[in-house]
């Protein structure tokens, strides 16, 4: 038997050890960090020298002190002090300074656009793939001026939301 987990690493009680107790409070300090994962920012280089139990911040990539080498991997304080966590790709934390998601894509935490297959609200979808481009409308008449000026403002708005190409 493995003496910890795939994934996070949370620490495996083995038959006959002493003191399990130890083992299995060291697994759910790093499942409560990992359970729903709150940071603070993504960008802290420096751990803060007096951090709140409960507490945790991703390591950036020039991470000092105890966070060196530790880029990408999520450092919370606890009771016992620091613990670290590597994230599995497609793992999906809270940055508070940010006020949004960031998900690990194995080998960054990007905060940028979510892959999605689709967007529904209320159980409606309200976008989809992304469609084939529409031309913006050509000659007529003068007394169309204002619906082709009309139509070319919602072009636009949907280009400028992505629901549409160029």
């Amino acid at each position: 038997m493995a003496d910890a987990t795939a994934r996070f690493g949370l620490p495996a009680i083995v038959a006959g050890q002493a003191q399990k107790g130890v083992t299995h409070n060291e697994a759910l300090a790093i499942v409560d960090m990992v359970l729903h994962p709150v940071v603070e920012t993504l960008t802290l280089a420096v751990p803060p020298d007096d951090p709140q139990v409960g507490r945790a911040w991703v390591v950036p990539a020039d991470g000092t002190g105890v966070w060196a080498d530790r880029r990408g991997q999520i450092a919370g304080w606890t009771d016992g002090g620091w613990r670290f966590v590597a994230p599995t790709p497609g793992m999906v934390t809270w940055v508070v300074d940010e006020g949004l998601h960031a998900r690990w894509t194995g080998a960054v935490w990007s905060s940028g656009p979510v892959p999605t297959g689709g967007v529904a609200v209320a159980g409606v979808r309200v976008v989809g793939a992304q469609q084939p481009a529409i031309a913006d409308p050509e000659g007529g008449e003068m007394a169309d001026i204002q619906g082709r000026s009309t139509l070319r403002a919602v072009l636009t708005a949907l280009r400028n939301h992505g629901l549409i190409t160029t």
